[in-house]
């Protein structure tokens, strides 16, 4: 039974492919139908790094479930920012509320906050390490849009070395089959050795070759936030731009994922093409959210 989602390491392929099975299902729910599953439910939110669409797809998703939503959204509203120690927070949090959604921006606070809480935390992000609800909701998105996970051609460009968003994704893509992936990214961002382990991978440095012959690309930004050195981030920070133009020779089964908030990296053009899938990946957001909470706190109706 899962207790946590902590990372997607903890997740089996049987895991995933429930967890999706499960977002089929509320998707096909009538709205007043589970409004009242999770009646009287608390979620805690502590954000302790900025967010819009995981904070609010969080609490979005428990209003749907009939459950209501406290917390904050920056560490500054917290009592950490008086000097108490994070695990005091969550055992505190813990005692007021069923659920808490974390995100902070040191790796591993996801899993201290499990080992520490008396209820089910849900990582919200952590750092440059792992943001498995976002890589459960495009590995919804990818299902709906193509009806499959086996086989696919994925390219990924932008941040490889400091996104959660990909390191996920990696990790959950090699569960599958016959997956193909193109790293597309400057050298001083590549992908840590390892972190594609099990997957067939090719690595470039152009964008339009990453996307040729894929079924997929997945943008990032490049995260000015992450970077040690600004200096890094000037040399970086507008590498690839994806416009209109460059996908029309594309397939018409060819989508664009993006986990969002997105700065150059995709023209506003690309809004208007059949191409662009990355809206309503935010949407399934709020929907594999709802079936993450389904699991963890209303086991009768997930199973």
């Amino acid at each position: 039974m899962l207790s946590h989602l902590i990372s997607i390491d903890d997740l089996s392929k049987e895991d995933i492919l429930s967890l999706l099975a499960l977002a089929s299902r509320v998707e096909a729910t009538p709205r007043r139908e589970l409004f009242r599953r999770l009646e009287g439910t608390i979620l805690a939110t502590l954000f302790f790094e900025p967010s819009t669409r995981t904070r609010l797809s969080f609490e979005t998703a428990m209003a749907r479930l009939g459950g209501r939503t406290v917390g904050f959204s920056e560490a500054a509203a917290s009592s950490t920012a008086k000097g108490e120690s994070f695990s005091d927070t969550i055992r505190t949090v813990s005692r007021y509320a069923d659920a808490i959604a974390l995100r902070h921006p040191l790796e591993g606070t996801a899993r201290r906050a499990a080992e520490v809480s008396r209820i089910p935390v849900v990582n919200g992000g952590d750092g440059a390490n792992q943001h498995p609800t976002q890589t459960l909701l495009d590995l919804f998105t990818l299902q709906k849009c193509f009806g499959k996970l086996e086989g696919l051609a994925i390219a990924i460009a932008g941040d490889l070395k400091y996104s959660r968003t990909v390191h996920s994704l990696l990790k959950a893509l090699a569960r599958f089959d016959g997956i193909k992936v193109r790293l597309v990214s400057p050298k001083s961002l590549r992908l840590a050795e390892g972190l594609a382990r099990g997957l067939q991978t090719e690595e470039t440095e152009s964008l339009a070759e990453g996307m040729r012959g894929a079924d997929v690309l997945y943008m990032t930004r490049i995260q000015r936030e992450r970077f040690p050195d600004p200096l890094e981030y000037e040399k970086v920070k507008n590498v690839y731009r994806l416009d209109a133009a460059m996908l029309k020779d594309m397939p018409d089964t060819f989508r664009v994922l993006h986990p969002l908030p997105r700065v150059s990296e995709i023209a506003p053009d690309v809004d208007d093409t059949p191409f662009a899938a990355y809206f309503d990946q935010a949407e399934n957001g709020v929907i594999m959210r709802e079936a993450i909470f389904l699991k963890l706190l209303a086991p009768d109706f997930a199973s």
